[in-house]
Formats: structure tokens, C-alpha cells, sequence
């Protein structure tokens, strides 16, 4: 007798189990068609500008570059610094070069996905991943154990044409 109602009641074990598990998944508490935002969102630090983030990058502005703008992010899981100025080109690239980029300079297509997301324009700039023909790489100062900057998980570098035989350089850190 015992044999038989196993038998019976273990194929309705898989099926229960789906039926609750599909009736409590498909509570919600989010009216249809809208996110719950758990995280705070970012904001920016104030009083944090250029100074803050070439601290922070463990770089040196260049003596001569012009329209140097700074800010620090906070966002809910790190900070994001931002730091653009206008220089040579033999300046960009020699503190390109230092930041030890994981490739050389390129020109890609316009992109979406950067770590400055907008935030350039907070600064009053137009986002590099907006500009044509911006050159850009990227580094990892712990993947080339650039003790420096060991702090630093990722760098976005982008080096932008301005009238004058100058570039914008744009840095992006966290």
C-alpha cells in the first residue's frame, strides 16, 4: 500500500513545486510597466573638480592646457572622475603613453557605452562618444601593475581635434 501511494504522489511533487513557485514569481508590487529604483541614484560631489580627479588619476595637468574641467560622480557602488583640458598633441600622447593604455589610439565609431556617460556634459562639454573621428583606448592600471594607480580599476582615454592644431583630452576613472 505504501509502494503505491509513492508512486501516485511523487509525479505531483515537480508540478506543486512549479505552480507555487510560478504564483509567488509572479507577485509584484510594482505596478505594471514601471521600475522600483532600490539604489540611490548619482550625484556629484561638491567642491570635487579638476584638481580632485588628477589626484585621483595620479596625473599631472599640463602646464599650458586650457579650459581644465574636473568633476567627481558618486555613484552607488563608486566614485567616476572626470577630467578634460586642451593641450598639444605631443602632450596628449605622452600622458597617454603613462597611463599605459591596453591598445594604441584609435578612431571608432561613435559609441554609447562609456564610463563618463553624460557626465561631460555636466562640465558643459559635448560627450567624447558623441564627437567623430575621436581617437580613444582605454587602460587597467592593476592588469600592468602600474603601482601608481593601483587604486584605479579602469581608465577611459579620449583624445579629440579642436581648431588650432590642439586636442581636447578626456580622462574617465574609477
Amino acid at each position: 500500500m505504501k509502494l503505491r501511494l509513492t508512486t501516485r504522489v511523487l509525479p505531483l511533487v515537480p508540478a506543486a513545486t512549479l505552480a507555487v513557485g510560478l504564483a509567488l514569481g509572479g507577485c509584484t508590487s510594482a505596478p505594471s510597466g514601471r521600475t522600483t529604483r532600490t539604489a540611490p541614484s548619482s550625484s556629484w560631489e561638491n567642491g570635487a573638480g579638476a584638481t580632485e580627479a588628477a589626484a585621483f588619476m595620479k596625473i599631472q595637468i599640463p602646464k599650458g592646457a586650457t579650459e581644465v574641467n574636473g568633476a567627481v560622480r558618486v555613484q552607488p557602488q563608486e566614485k567616476v572622475y572626470l577630467l578634460s583640458f586642451v593641450t598639444s598633441e605631443r602632450t596628449a600622447k605622452t600622458i597617454t603613453e603613462d597611463l599605459h593604455p591596453d591598445y594604441p589610439l584609435a578612431v571608432e565609431g561613435p559609441s554609447s557605452s562609456s564610463l563618463s556617460g553624460d557626465g561631460f556634459r555636466h562640465l558643459g562639454l559635448t560627450p567624447p562618444q558623441e564627437l567623430k573621428s575621436v581617437r580613444t583606448t582605454s587602460a587597467c592600471p592593476p592588469c600592468v601593475d602600474d603601482s601608481r594607480r593601483r587604486h584605479i580599476q579602469g581608465i577611459e582615454i579620449h583624445i579629440s581635434e579642436v581648431p588650432g592644431d590642439r586636442v581636447r583630452v578626456y580622462l574617465t576613472a574609477y
